[in-house]
């Protein structure tokens, strides 16, 4: 499985959650007493459910860094709000610490995607919960951009391209989580898009100015290079790619410099949610 940092995973999840609660409805969380959140991460997902719901919500990472992050910045947010403390524990989401039926509602969000068999973690969600389990994953294949430097999308859906067929997880996976779900014996309710649009426009902060200088160097697809080589891409269309990148870059810091560079990536995720069957 592949490992992401606090800070990367701050920065893709930032906002989601933050008007469109509705795509959660049918997790009925207010009815929840028990709710695990699997492969935590950073505790975006974990906040809001504890928000929402009156119950007791735990967080499951097998990196012990990222649930010490989400153990401080939940206690802060959940005691401001005076409601119940998020606890943390680690754990595989293909073996985990738990009993069997344990909670009555298990969440996973851009987890699946990242594990080689998404099934087995799925069988093991359905030992855990005594009721519901919901997954909460994109799609990555059907990602937009749009931009106001004309060849980034392009450049971006290529390069993207490349790297999707290079992974060996399913990076897609969020548009078929239903047959995920029936294989592991879940009954599927429900299967709803919602898309997260990351913005960048004037004024520019820090994290903006880094990804525009990456993309100038060619630093972000040099450290995706042996991914994307294992794809049909060839060396040297590699190579092309990068070139044209760099000065997809430079075009990008110029249009910075005068405030006129705005871009919106979206995102699409599907809410699937399952019912354990009896």
């Amino acid at each position: 499985m592949r490992a992401f940092s606090e800070a990367y995973l701050r920065r893709t999840r930032a906002g989601m959650w933050a008007d469109s609660r509705d795509a959660l409805a049918d997790l009925e969380l207010a009815s929840r007493e028990r709710i695990l959140d699997v492969g935590c991460g950073s505790g975006e997902l974990t906040r809001v459910l504890a928000e929402e719901s009156s119950g007791t919500v735990i967080g499951c990472d097998v990196d012990r860094s990222l649930l010490e992050y989400t153990r401080g910045s939940t206690e802060n947010d959940i005691e401001a709000s005076s409601k119940p403390s998020v606890s943390v524990v680690q754990g595989d989401a293909t073996r985990l610490p738990f009993a069997t039926d344990s909670v009555d509602l298990l969440t996973c969000q851009a987890l699946l995607i990242n594990l080689p068999d998404p099934v087995t973690a799925v069988e093991e969600f359905v030992r855990v919960s005594s009721d519901l389990v919901a997954a909460i994953e994109p799609d990555n294949g059907a990602v937009t951009i749009d931009s106001t430097v004309p060849q980034e999308a392009t450049l971006e859906h290529r390069a993207r391209n490349a790297y999707l067929e290079g992974v060996e997880t399913d990076v897609t996976l969020g548009v078929s989580a239903r047959d995920v779900f029936e294989t592991a014996g879940l009954d599927v309710l429900s299967t709803h898009r919602y898309d997260h649009d990351r913005t960048i426009s004037p004024p520019y902060d820090e994290h903006a100015l880094t990804v525009a200088r990456r993309k100038a160097t060619g630093a972000g697809l040099a450290d995706d290079r042996a991914t994307m080589l294992q794809s049909d891409l060839t060396g040297a269309e590699y190579d092309d790619l990068r070139s044209e990148w760099r000065a997809m870059g430079r075009d990008v810091i110029e249009a910075m410099q005068d405030g006129r560079y705005e871009r919106t990536e979206t995102v699409p995720f599907y809410v699937t949610v399952g019912r354990v069957q009896p």
